[in-house]
């Protein structure tokens, strides 16, 4: 077995938002235009022209991605602002419309609309994405099987997306929903080593399944463009802070999981549809509700669950150099989800106009950009 590098890429998917009506706007090609003067092969269009993404280089440590990660938001917001445009990050705008929405029409997504119709018009959502190198293709798939039981954890602490099209979905994570109307979505199955995988892959390519690989959307795929273990399941991350704490908990996931594989132990692999029942109480009640312990058969509070977690992660964090990421998980607990401070706002003012302003400069806060 090669030891993995356990570098991390971050990619994330921004809101271009216009101050006058707090509404989406479509802008991302002039945001194209002039960002690969700043950002390099880094900047990139997304499905629909309301949204951009953009993505760090490789880095090999947390602090190297806390560097690329203040580079890489504070040149979309600079970009933006130079429009007049503001940018945001969550899972969901609070109250555009889908419908109202341009396609973009760079690459394979005019192709992909035709192909998908409304569902795929209907995906004006945003996610984050945290890729861990894993050079490895037979320990990359073992530990991606085993990686597919805390993907529910990782979600809850994401939640950014209980709003929908004016509505309190009642939901903290609206944007899973959304996206699981796509096929190939979801928690992935198990798979008894790469070739499986990559016999299921070549199926769905040989039958025009699929145009490309990358139109399997898991939670949690390996990478047709690097060597890397993609976790897919976060809603986009609002505070900085939040990204840099999941893709370090992710890091940490990783690098805990090979340690048992070199010590000839394993975690216990459950069935994907328990898998689905935690990830059903993520989507519905992020942090604020239990989550089920397979191994002992009951529900536990999530604070319970993410003790649990830390304390079985302690060894590798100092070695990995990412325990004050990690541990913000604490403060993720005491004031909340994204999603949760959103309607915290919304509570208390009635107003979705409201809720933009405060993701928006919760988007901004800590990078050294001025929403004005």
């Amino acid at each position: 077995m090669q030891d993995p590098s356990l570098t991390i890429g971050i990619e994330e998917e921004y809101q271009i938002i216009d101050p006058a009506t707090r509404e989406l706007r479509s802008y991302v090609q002039r945001f194209l235009e002039r960002g690969q003067t700043v950002l390099p092969d880094q900047i990139r269009p997304e499905f629909l022209q309301s949204q951009v993404e953009a993505g760090t280089r490789i880095c090999h440590n947390i602090q190297e991605a806390r560097h690329e990660l203040l580079r890489m938001r504070r040149s979309i917001m600079e970009l933006a602002h130079s429009e007049g445009l503001w940018v945001a990050a969550a899972g969901t705008h609070p109250f555009s419309s889908w419908a109202r929405q341009e396609v973009s029409p760079f690459g394979r997504y005019p192709e992909l609309a035709r192909f998908l119709q409304d569902v795929g018009r209907r995906l004006l959502i945003f996610g984050m994405h945290v890729h861990i190198g894993i050079e490895d293709q037979e320990l990359l798939i073992d530990v991606m099987n085993q990686l597919r039981y805390f993907l529910p954890h990782v979600l809850a602490l994401s939640t950014s997306s209980p709003f929908w099209h004016n509505r309190d979905t009642g939901l903290k994570s609206y944007r899973s929903v959304v996206f699981e109307s796509l096929p190939r979505t979801g928690i992935p199955q198990q798979f008894g080593a790469y070739a499986a995988y990559r016999s299921y892959v070549d199926t769905l390519l040989a039958t025009g399944s699929l145009a490309e690989p990358t139109h399997i959307w898991w939670d949690v795929r390996p990478s047709e463009k690097f060597p890397t273990l993609e976790v897919r399941i976060p809603d986009m991350c609002t505070r900085i802070e939040e990204t840099l704490c999941l893709s370090a908990l992710v890091q940490a996931i990783v690098a805990k999981l090979v340690r048992l594989r070199q010590e000839n132990q394993t975690w216990r692999i459950y069935r994907k549809n328990l898998l689905d029942e935690n990830k059903w109480r993520a989507v519905r009640y992020g942090i604020t509700d239990d989550l089920i312990d397979f191994g002992k058969a009951k529900e536990v509070p999530f604070p319970a669950l993410i003790e649990e977690l830390l304390a079985w992660l302690d060894d590798v964090l100092d070695e990995l150099g990412t325990r004050s990421e990690v541990e913000y998980v604490h403060t993720i607990l005491s004031q909340g989800t994204s999603a949760d401070r959103q309607l915290a706002v919304y509570r208390r003012e009635g107003d979705l106009q409201a809720v933009v302003d405060q993701v928006v400069e919760e988007t901004q806060a800590g990078v050294g950009v001025d929403k004005e």
